[in-house]
This record gives C-alpha cells, structure tokens and sequence, in this order.
C-alpha cells in the first residue's frame, strides 16, 4: 500500500506502544486519528507531534467498553479525514492490581474484557470495511500477544481475549480478501506495567532468549511494515518476541 496521503485510526494511541504506532505510520504519510480513554493530556501531545511531522490529526474519546461508542469512533475519524484505509486495534484491558484467575472468577470483569480488547475489535471493523474497500485496498493490524501460546493462569480473562482476538484476525482475513488484508502482531515484552517490580521485571527478561526487552518503536516498525509491504500478507499473527515463544 502507498501510505501517502492515507488515513490511519489507531485505537489506544495515546501513550506507550499505540502512540509509537501513531507517530511511525505519520512518517509513512498517513494522517491520523488517535483514539484514546482517559490519557487526554498524552494524547493531546501524542497529536502535537504527528502535526510537527507535517501531518493531520485528530483525538477521538471513547469507552471502547461501552458498545454505543464503537460506530462513532468510525465516523468522527471519516467526517475528520474524509476517508479511512488503515484501522489498528491497539487498545486492551490487562489486570495487574485485580486477582485475573478462575478462583477469581467475576462475570462483569470478564466481560469487561472481553468488550474491550475482542468485541470493539470486531465492531471497529465491521463498521469500517465499507471505507477499507472503498479505494480497493485496506489493512487491519491486530495487536494480539505471545501469551496466547502458553496462557498465563494469573492472567486468565485477558489470555482468553487475546486468544479470541487471533481467531478473529484469521476470520477477517478470510472475509475480507482480497481487498483487505487483515494481520496481528503478537508482541512479548514491548514495555512493562508501571506496576512490575524490578525483580519481576528482571526474572521475565531472563526468560527471553535475546536477553533484553523489545521496544515499542520495534513493535511500530513492525505494524508499518505490513501496512506498507504487507500486500501478499494475510491472516497471520507475527511474533515479535526476542524468541520467547519459543520456550
């Protein structure tokens, strides 16, 4: 895909991973629409820096938890932009401080989940296809997660989700070609809870073959890869993980 001159809406994008993903299809010359929750004064800076880049961009608030707000988010990013080509679900739901378990089981929490980080992923693009096809050409890229290998029992509901998340990846990528190709990256370590000790943040990164973190600008630079070049790519999820999926 020619990313001059796209538009691109990246849900999350705010801070951490999305926004690196925002900042680097900017440089690829895409205009972007950043979605985000509660982080407004990151994405209000995130923004700032996409027009330094020379590009257009806009801030959309949504509960990506709440199903009223999902065909919204497509339309203000169209009555923005006009058109859109590229749709990143970025944003997810990871419990660090709330017990994520079977024993702990809670209905609401797992829908919660589920809401956020599958089904607003499933709604974003149903309601954009018909823009992703408009031009003859589209990309989706799910953010998925190496967990979905070998699940985490402490991090249940979210494994769950994310191993949905996959399955709804392959399923679009199907339903959607040959106009649209539909990825997932599935990142390892990209960037640690604020809430990880030293200690744990020190025993996971001794698990990774390559002895060290990714990055999210890796991760980016991944993403922009398949929205760039990724034309006879579709229906995979990408391990971006230093090699700890092979474990």
């Amino acid at each position: 895909m020619k990313t001059q001159g796209t538009v691109a809406l990246i849900t999350g994008a705010a801070r951490r991973v999305g926004c690196a993903i925002a900042l680097e299809l900017a440089r690829a010359g895409c205009d972007i629409a950043i979605h985000y929750w509660q982080s407004q004064d990151e994405a209000t800076r995130t923004c700032e820096r996409i027009e330094e880049i020379g590009k257009r961009c806009i801030t959309i608030q949504a509960d990506l938890a709440d199903s009223s707000t999902w065909e919204s988010i497509i339309a203000k990013t169209t009555q923005a932009f006009g058109h859109l080509d590229i749709l990143v679900n970025n944003a997810s739901v990871f419990l660090t401080t709330t017990p994520d378990t079977i024993e702990a089981f809670d209905t609401p929490r797992w829908e919660h989940m589920l809401r956020v980080n599958l089904l607003s992923a499933a709604a974003l693009a149903h309601h954009a296809t018909p823009l992703l096809t408009a031009n003859g050409s589209g990309k989706i890229v799910n953010l998925c997660d190496i967990a979905v290998q070998r699940p985490w029992s402490n991090h249940l509901s979210y494994c769950i989700s994310k191993g949905a998340l996959e399955t709804l990846t392959r399923g679009l990528a199907k339903a959607l070609a040959p106009t649209v190709q539909v990825n997932g990256v599935a990142p390892g370590i990209a960037e640690f809870p604020a809430e990880f000790s030293s200690e744990t943040r020190t025993r996971l990164v001794d698990m990774v073959p390559l002895k060290r973190t990714g990055t999210s600008q890796e991760v980016a630079k991944l993403v922009r890869y398949l929205v760039e070049h990724g034309d006879y790519i579709t229906g995979q999820i990408i391990p971006i993980d230093g090699g700890l999926s092979l474990r």
